[in-house]
């Protein structure tokens, strides 16, 4: 039977956390440990997880608040040993099947780096489902460069992916499955995406990330990135070629240098505006991040 490390995140997460750790201990098929770092929790999260370790249940341990990204990023450098590494939040409720489903779905890729995730369940604070968002992503690493629609929750990743990923931290991570994901696809990795929900993702006030099925809350949300200019996906090809250019294909070594440095002069804006590979299944995403390159924020 593989093993998988489920590594879960938690801050002031009392309200919901218990539904979800059940629905981690009811997983089957496979040999499941859970590994907890609480971000600096004030409520009785930390009590919560001592009966629990006291219990045999799950390890926990707590640092000074690094928000999501970067506990997820600790958890992955303290985790032990396992064939498998899945990233869980505090306020889901998980399929009994979710990480036997993700096992299987890479059992034949070896010794050969590899990622599985698939589409939500929308659920309200009540576990009651609702509209959800559907993605149908072309998977290319293009597209990951303008794309970031890789739930974090429902992501598991091999031994040989973890080790990738331990070789180089990056001083910028937007999110820890953003970055997860584009590095697969820089280097190749294998790529397993599942159309069948695993996972019911609750949507709620206090959600740090959260999905919404509305055209006008998503393009809300856009502009203010825009009007932000973080330039999110340009920093992120810069940690991209940073930590992985040795290990990515020719041509996504080009294109990942376009996007990084684009800005450099009028003939590598035009090259990247107009590049094919950054084509996305969405429509909409296809028009927000060309965009995002005419007006030099990408």
């Amino acid at each position: 039977m593989k093993s998988v490390q489920v590594l879960m995140s938690t801050y002031n997460g009392t309200r919901y956390i218990g539904e979800q750790l059940q629905s981690i201990y009811r997983q089957k098929g496979v040999k499941v440990s859970l590994l907890v770092r609480d971000d600096g929790s004030t409520d009785a999260t930390q009590a919560l997880l001592d009966d629990e370790q006291r219990a045999g249940r799950l390890q926990w341990y707590t640092g000074e608040n690094l928000g999501p990204a970067y506990s997820f990023w600790n958890l992955l450098e303290s985790a032990g040993d396992s064939d498998y590494y899945a990233f869980c939040d505090q306020d889901d409720c998980w399929d009994s099947d979710k990480l036997a489903v993700a096992a299987e779905a890479m059992r034949g890729d070896g010794d050969r780096p590899a990622v599985y995730f698939c589409q939500t369940r929308l659920v309200d604070e009540n576990l009651k489902e609702i509209e959800s968002v559907t993605i149908s992503p072309l998977l290319t690493y293009g597209e990951s460069l303008m794309y970031h629609f890789v739930t974090g929750c429902t992501m598991v990743i091999n031994r040989a992916m973890r080790e990738e990923l331990l070789c180089y931290k990056p001083a910028f991570i937007r999110m820890h499955d953003i970055w997860i994901y584009n590095v697969a696809q820089a280097i190749g990795a294998s790529v397993h995406f599942d159309r069948v929900p695993h996972m019911s993702y609750r949507q709620h006030s206090a959600n740090v990330v959260g999905q919404v099925n509305s055209a006008s809350f998503v393009w809300k949300n856009r502009w203010k990135r825009i009007k932000k200019n973080e330039h999110i996906r340009s920093r992120l090809a810069a940690e991209l070629l940073k930590g992985y250019s040795t290990k990515m294909s020719p041509e996504n070594r080009t294109l990942t240098e376009l996007a990084a440095n684009y800005r450099s002069g009028v003939g590598a804006w035009l090259r990247l505006l107009f590049a094919p590979a950054l084509r996305c299944a969405p429509l909409s995403i296809n028009v927000s991040g060309r965009i995002s390159i005419l007006l030099g924020i990408f």
